[in-house]
């Protein structure tokens, strides 16, 4: 993909990911470049829709879902712009409206669609002139997730090898096909709020303490060329194996941490012991969690209505949105357009 020459001011729109293979540990935490390479799908719901518009002012102003950002959020923004400004060569401020349609810090993969977003209007409107896999590298930089949601559907992020440049440059996203899947993903919501402890801290107190970190990662590069033929064959029922175990082993390492860290709650097991009845049931269904309470049920788009009425009948603590595969970032009209590389 390719953006144009300055303008001045951007508007990009971009969707979350969810990793059904994960991206959990930092090999290198100033460059984000992580110890395993992870496998998404890109969604179509929860959107976030940010303009960056290059100012004369002393200062970048950042506001987010109509409220002026502060403390660590606008030093995180600052401090991606800054990169930006770095690569265009410019020394601009820049003032940055967001708009995320889907609860924010909840698990739900907020920080991929919100640095996906930023990092396709920061960069046009800086005038740099990015292809999909730079874009996604620099992506990467404001969140690593965030790489894979500059594109569409199922998506690798290459851990690549070493650290600094060398790693930067070979830590990247792309596409890898599976047009022929068609799959649904019932995301069940059982906490909308802002999780106490932040993705960066459990993952930083997870690889630095959880006995049992070395042997999951060392199991998910596994899980990783597994599940890349499993897409590439368009086998949806060993996609969600892989995932629910992929996921469940993620926890496993977070409630080994020392002091341990759980995200899943009463309401989460709950919704896992449907998934597991389901598929009892004969129903194709699989779990996958990312760091956070909520749940995302995998299963095909024929069953997605029952999996969503199976799930919100176990009571008013859970709602359901149905996701399919979505596009990746774009700008909207008035500025430059993003395709696929």
């Amino acid at each position: 993909m390719t953006s144009t020459s300055a303008t001045g001011e951007a508007t990009a729109l971009a969707y979350p990911n969810i990793a059904l293979v994960k991206y959990w540990g930092k090999r290198d935490e100033t460059m984000f470049l992580p110890v395993t390479s992870s496998l998404s799908m890109t969604l179509d719901i929860f959107a976030t829709t940010t303009t960056v518009r290059v100012t004369d002012g002393p200062a970048d102003e950042i506001e987010f879902n109509g409220t002026a950002a502060t403390g660590s959020a606008h030093t995180r923004i600052e401090r991606f712009l800054d990169l930006v400004r770095a690569e265009a060569g410019r020394t601009e401020r820049a003032t940055v409206v967001t708009v995320n349609d889907g609860p924010t810090g909840a698990g739900l993969a907020s920080s991929a669609s919100g640095f996906a977003a930023l990092a396709t209007a920061a960069a046009t409107a800086y005038g740099l002139d990015l292809d999909g896999r730079a874009l996604s590298r620099l992506a990467r930089r404001g969140s690593g997730s965030a790489s894979r949601s500059i594109f569409g559907g199922f998506v690798v992020w290459h851990a690549g090898a070493g650290d600094g440049e060398a790693g930067d440059l070979s830590s990247y996203a792309e596409p890898i096909g599976g047009d022929e899947l068609d799959p649904a993903l019932v995301v069940a919501v059982v906490n909308q709020t802002a999780k106490t402890v932040s993705s960066r801290d459990a993952m930083r107190a997870t690889t630095q303490t959880s006995p049992f970190y070395r042997p999951w990662a060392e199991s998910s590069m596994l899980d990783f060329d597994e599940m890349r033929r499993a897409v590439a064959r368009g086998d949806l029922a060993a996609i969600g194996e892989i995932a629910e175990r992929n996921a469940l082993g993620m926890h496993a390492t977070m409630l080994t941490a020392r002091p341990g860290i759980r995200y899943l709650s009463p309401h989460s097991l709950a919704v896992l012991d449907a998934v597991q009845a389901l598929r009892a049931d004969g129903v194709l269904a699989y779990a996958t969690i990312d760091a956070g309470p909520n749940v995302k049920v995998l299963c095909t788009r024929a069953d997605a209505a029952r999996v969503a009425a199976t799930v919100e009948s176990l009571g008013d603590f859970v709602t359901t949105r149905t996701a399919h595969i979505g596009p990746g970032a774009t700008l909207l009209p008035d500025t430059a357009q993003v395709g696929a590389s």
